[in-house]
């Protein structure tokens, strides 16, 4: 096994115990055993478990990326906010385990929150708050917007719809199949309200 298929066998093991139980309910013991190798290949590759534990948070965090290229498409502002609806949808699909660093990192922060959480949450929310303006300046959305208060609640429409998915599975379908008309109703939501006209 070359360096970068040890690395990488690494990393994913770490972020499936290190999602389960934290950074600090997983000792480097644990690690080694877990990717059948010795604990200083841990420390060769990472420096340590709390080197693993950031290069896990990075490739985690690092699609919040690409909410960039939403905010420069060259597209209107409702477009935008839809792109990023279903950008959500699609990075807790295709990352199962990043909600769980994500809620972690909020509510019990590790040395590496400021460094690469926060800053991965406030681009998108500063995004997002630029879109909003967008829709303000050109007359799509409402002058009395607060900007930033928007932006939480779009983004928490769809971040809670997986963050509750297990005490909610009972009352509805979280299954992908689903996945267009929670589009659908998120943009509904925002768009038109629920005050009956």
């Amino acid at each position: 096994m070359d360096k970068n298929e040890l690395r990488n066998k690494l990393v994913l093991i770490a972020t499936r115990l290190f999602a389960e139980r934290g950074l600090n309910g997983v000792s480097i013991r644990e690690l080694s055993k877990a990717a059948g190798v010795s604990i200083s290949m841990i420390s060769y590759h990472f420096g340590g478990k709390e080197g693993l534990y950031s290069s896990v948070l990075q490739e985690q965090f690092s699609c919040f990326g690409h909410i960039e290229e939403i905010n420069n498409a060259d597209v209107e502002v409702l477009t935008k906010i839809e792109a990023y609806i279903r950008w959500i949808i699609v990075r807790y699909r295709n990352n199962p385990y990043l909600l769980r660093f994500y809620t972690s990192e909020l509510t019990n922060p590790t040395q590496f929150f400021s460094l690469i959480v926060q800053p991965a949450i406030e681009k998108v929310f500063q995004i997002l708050m630029q879109i909003v303006e967008e829709g303000i300046l050109n007359n799509k959305f409402r002058r009395d917007l607060n900007p930033a208060d928007t932006a939480f609640a779009i983004a928490g429409i769809v971040n809670y719809y997986f963050l509750s998915t297990s005490a909610t599975q009972e009352i509805i379908s979280h299954l992908p199949d689903r996945d267009e008309e929670l589009i659908r109703h998120c943009m509904d939501i925002f768009t038109k309200g629920i005050l009956h006209n």
